[in-house]
Formats: structure tokens, C-alpha cells, sequence
């Protein structure tokens, strides 16, 4: 390995682990400022009375959902609604870390809420403005610059 090929993996990795804190960021502020919207069908709903509120679209994935054809053709149909009405589109795995960002309930009476998709909103009245926001949008941004159209994260569980 070439010392250029040491010092641009390792500033990928540490540009990868910038980017999933703001995402982190971004959806606790979101969430704070009721601008989360969670769940496929959820998703779906709000995208069609309203695409020009969504600003990002967050897929979420584990190894066992990849064998879900109805989630992947979920997945197909946001991902092309996204791609025509210019909103930012993330891929991640980890949705146990999205469940803890999120502060999901550990109860076993409760139904789980669905993490596959979750939006954020930045309504017309109040806009949602942070950091965190922009250095998302920044990432999806680069991503497309390099021919990769919907940029995929891993979230760690901490």
C-alpha cells in the first residue's frame, strides 16, 4: 500500500464518521423540532401531499432485510420520487443505532416503529436550519458528483 493510498483511506474514514455524527445530529434535531417523519408507508403518504417540504430521505437496511422484495420495491419507488423531485437520498445499515438515536422505547408491549424510511422536513413557516443539515446535504451533493447516486453510510452502534 502506497502512503497515498494510507492517507486518502484514512481521511475517508474520518470524512464517513463526520458524516454519520451529522446525520445523527440532524435527526435528533428533526425529531426535536417535529420535522421526522417515520416509516415506509408513512413516507410515502407525506411525499405525496407534500414532496416540496422533504429535504432528505434516509433507506435503512440490515443484512436480513436485503431478501425483502417488498421493502427493496418500496425502497425502488422512494429512491425514484426522490431522484425526480431533487430530494437528497441516504442509504444506511444499523437500524438499532437509528432506534437508539431516536430514543425508541425498549418495551415489549409496544409495536416497534418502522425505521426503514424516515424523512426530514423543513416546512416553509419555520425552517429547520443546522450545521448538521448542510454537511448531509453536502455528502449527498459529493456523492452525486461522483456518479454515486444514492450514498450509502454504515451507523455503528455505540
Amino acid at each position: 500500500m502506497t502512503l497515498e493510498e494510507v492517507v486518502g483511506c484514512n481521511s475517508t474514514d474520518k470524512k464517513m464518521e463526520t458524516v454519520n455524527q451529522a446525520l445523527e445530529e440532524l435527526l435528533v434535531a428533526a425529531q426535536r423540532q417535529g420535522c421526522l417523519t417515520v416509516g415506509v408507508y408513512e413516507s410515502a403518504k407525506l411525499m405525496n401531499v407534500d414532496p416540496d417540504c422533504v429535504v432528505l430521505c434516509v433507506l435503512a437496511t440490515d443484512e436480513e432485510d436485503q431478501d425483502d422484495i417488498a421493502l427493496q420495491i418500496h425502497f425502488t419507488l422512494l429512491q425514484a420520487f426522490c431522484c425526480d423531485n431533487d430530494i437528497n437520498i441516504l442509504r444506511v445499515s444499523g437500524l438499532r443505532r437509528l432506534a437508539q438515536v431516536l430514543g425508541e422505547p425498549a418495551t415489549e408491549n409496544s409495536e416497534p416503529r418502522d425505521f426503514h424510511c424516515i424523512l426530514v422536513t423543513n416546512p416553509q413557516c419555520q425552517p429547520l436550519k443546522c450545521q448538521s443539515l448542510e454537511d448531509v446535504g453536502k455528502y449527498c451533493e459529493e456523492s452525486r458528483c461522483k456518479n454515486q447516486w444514492i450514498p450509502y453510510l454504515s451507523l455503528q452502534e455505540r
